[in-house]
């Protein structure tokens, strides 16, 4: 048992829910709840009082919904935050996103009813989750003020033994506002196909893979086995299945077993694409706990493919792309921002749309 238990704040709008979920962190003795509140106003005056650790946040919610809450909780008590959501609604999901943007560490699927099948393993997701993020650190998001006076990232000149013509992705806690951001600073149309993991809860990616293809001008979608990946379009791996690629550039879903306890994995991806791309990759490994991808982007980096590495300042959690930076794997580090311009610079040779030959 642990000396000091995790302090938990639930916010959600229905009694029965609170109750449903403070149950479930309480099963295991590393929890204590020491709110439960019906909306985000509530949430803001409890934080004073209950001092918790983290934040589970209901989205659709009367009055201040979960968006707006945590987006106030940010810029003046910052502490993680995960959005425990069970609608799938278009507008909800879209929400859940930009709370992760307002700077929530991440969106897990709130559990069914005790007698639905699937209510065991969601509910060990769900504690897992909050478990795990609640030792992420957070920063102080600073209302926007008018246009920023940081200096603009610049390309960096690279040198490539060959065209580049596929990307690579992969990121965990905090990833997807930071693969928004990229990909909405690509120019459009992307001449090369972008592959892209993200460890996310199981019912999300479909939602993400909408959010993004709406925010950013960039056609993404959820990845199906045996197609040809096609230039400026962006595939994200679907729920549970490791996403590879082939020499012939069509995407690979394996349920091999898990690497680094997770399936997809990054590792998967890049392995992948170092054996049947190699110097023709862009690999980029951004923010998210753990070391997934960081040994397989130095095999990209050992094949000659161009290697990014998001930068401690701008990640949520540096854990993978520090580990790449600290052996070597990394060629460029770089904020999302720079990272955009890094990526147009590498294929601004190409002239227009085409998919792998």
């Amino acid at each position: 048992m642990p000396d000091r238990k995790i302090k938990v704040l639930v916010v959600d709008d229905s009694a029965v829910s609170r109750a449903s979920l403070a149950h479930e962190l309480e099963s295991d003795p590393a929890f204590e709840i020491v709110g439960s509140v019906p909306g985000g106003a509530q949430a803001i005056e409890a934080l004073a009082t209950s001092r918790p650790d983290v934040v589970t946040m209901d989205i659709h919610m009367p009055g201040m919904d979960g968006f707006e809450a945590t987006r106030q909780i940010m810029q003046t008590h910052p502490l993680p935050i995960v959005i425990v959501s069970a609608s799938f609604h278009p507008g909800d999901v879209a929400k859940a996103f930009r709370a992760m943007e307002a700077g929530a560490v991440a969106v897990v699927e709130k559990p069914p009813g005790i007698n639905h099948p699937d209510h065991a393993v969601a509910a060990r997701r769900f504690v897992s989750t909050v478990k795990a993020m609640s030792e992420v650190r957070v920063v102080r998001r600073y209302p926007k003020r008018g246009p920023s006076t940081r200096p603009p990232s610049q390309p960096v000149p690279v040198a490539t033994h060959g065209n580049i013509r596929l990307v690579a992705i992969g990121a965990s806690t905090g990833g997807p506002p930071v693969i928004q951001k990229i990909l909405a600073n690509l120019p459009k149309p992307f001449p090369v196909p972008i592959l892209i993991v993200q460890h996310i809860s199981a019912g999300f990616a479909k939602g993400l893979a909408d959010w993004l293809t709406s925010t950013t001008g960039l056609p993404v979608r959820i990845a199906r086995n045996a197609e040809i990946a096609q230039a400026g379009t962006a595939y994200l791996a679907p729920d549970g299945c490791h996403m590879g690629v082939s020499k012939e550039c069509r995407i690979l879903c394996s349920n091999d077993p898990a690497e680094h306890g997770l399936r997809p994995s990054v590792s998967f991806l890049f392995r992948s694409a170092a054996k049947n791309h190699g110097a023709q990759v862009a690999g980029v490994l951004l923010t998210g706990m753990g070391r997934d991808g960081a040994e397989e982007l130095k095999a990209l980096r050992d094949k000659g493919a161009v290697t990014i590495a998001q930068d401690k300042e701008s990640s949520t959690v540096h854990g993978m792309p520090g580990e790449a930076i600290r052996i070597g794997a990394a060629a460029h580090v770089a904020d999302p921002e720079g990272i955009s311009l890094l990526l147009q610079s590498l294929v601004a040779r190409e002239t227009r749309p085409t998919s792998i030959p």
